[in-house]
């Protein structure tokens, strides 16, 4: 998730309480719906929209955000898609929903996060990780999946239902549907929607012969395990869905440029982007692949635009809806987030 519309991430860093053993009481209930005993220690983290405790063998979600109650049914699914594929992750235990909402239990992966890992590892292990990250997302882009797959929550979303949860990650198809929603708008610029109409229009083709491959959806630091110079496991699937590979390349290049924008926790802060400049080059060593589409700048504008149209059309503020529609201005001429960033 990307500030300041940061509403998702249920990544598990963050401020931390020790329970020691469990005894929250809503804890307990979700181990017991889970069958699952709660005995060791686990830590209280912060997220986003989910209580997460991490124990000695496994990490215990809860969604505390009804925007997005199936999301974890969601994720469920994705992670079933992933056996034998080579994808590391989290093995799912159980999940579930009980008189506290929604749960998900998964195995406790080795690691940290690539987020709480990254500023004390050298530049050697920095590289590792990342092209081992490259080859994490090859396998990933490789499991078959069903072209139609989308969170349920997220085709709400496009369909109206909940709009504001539309704005990311990008589904090329719908597009245009965002130019309309905008159109909605009361405070809208009809003479820029016009001009956005005919730029969309014009990219369209640009996807017409994709292949739709399992995009994770949300990758950034707090999303990815790591341990000893390598990935262990992306975490938190409940944003995958089935779209072109390089839909992947614009979120981890957002992060790289926008670090400090994505914290993994609404009190943490994100990482200094300066940290982030070989990333790029790094990844397109690891996984030339993802790199190599032809138009590939416009079309990772095009990705932009339907994020700052959803922003434009949706976001319940008056100042951040001018700030996209400065970025969108921007956009059409060609500039955005990708500006200095080097692959």
């Amino acid at each position: 998730m990307f500030l300041p519309v940061v509403l998702r991430s249920t990544a598990i860093t963050g401020s931390t309480s020790l329970v020691e053993p469990a005894t929250d009481p809503v804890l307990l209930r979700t181990l017991t719906d889970a069958d699952l005993p709660a005995t060791g220690r686990f830590l209280l983290k912060a997220g986003w929209v989910s209580r997460v405790w991490v124990g000695d063998d496994y990490v215990v979600r809860l969604n505390t955000d009804g925007r997005f109650r199936d999301a974890y049914r969601h994720e469920a699914t994705v992670i079933n898609l992933l056996a034998g594929s080579g994808v590391p992750h989290a093995r799912l235990l159980a999940h579930g929903e009980g008189p506290d909402g929604p749960w998900y239990i998964s195995e406790r992966l080795p690691g940290r996060t690539l987020h709480e890992a990254w500023p004390t590892a050298d530049s050697a292990t920095r590289q590792a990780m990342i092209e081992s990250l490259g080859s994490a997302l090859r396998a990933l882009h490789q499991v078959r999946v069903p072209a139609d797959l989308l969170p349920p929550w997220l085709a709400a979303a496009l369909d109206g239902t909940k709009p504001w949860a539309a704005f990311h990650p990008p589904v090329v198809g719908a597009t245009l549907r965002q130019v309309e929603a905008a159109r909605r708008a009361s405070d809208h610029d009809a003479r820029l929607l016009d001009d956005v109409a005919d730029w969309v229009q014009e990219r369209q083709p640009l996807f017409a012969t994709d292949e739709q491959v399992l995009v994770h959806g949300d990758l950034h630091g707090a999303n990815l395990m790591v341990d000893q110079g390598r990935v262990t496991g992306l975490i938190d699937f409940a944003e995958a869905l089935a779209q072109p590979a390089d839909v992947e390349l614009d979120l981890i290049l957002r992060w790289c440029a926008k670090a400090r924008e994505i914290p993994p926790t609404p009190d943490e802060p994100g990482l200094d982007e300066s940290t982030l400049t070989e990333v790029p080059r790094w990844l397109h060593g690891a996984y030339p692949e993802l790199f190599e589409r032809e138009h590939l700048r416009e079309r990772l504008n095009f990705y932009d635009m339907f994020g700052e149209l959803t922003l434009y059309a949706q976001h319940p503020y008056a100042d951040d809806r001018k700030a996209a529609h400065d970025r969108i201005v921007r956009l059409l001429s060609g500039h955005n987030y990708l500006d200095g960033l080097v692959w």
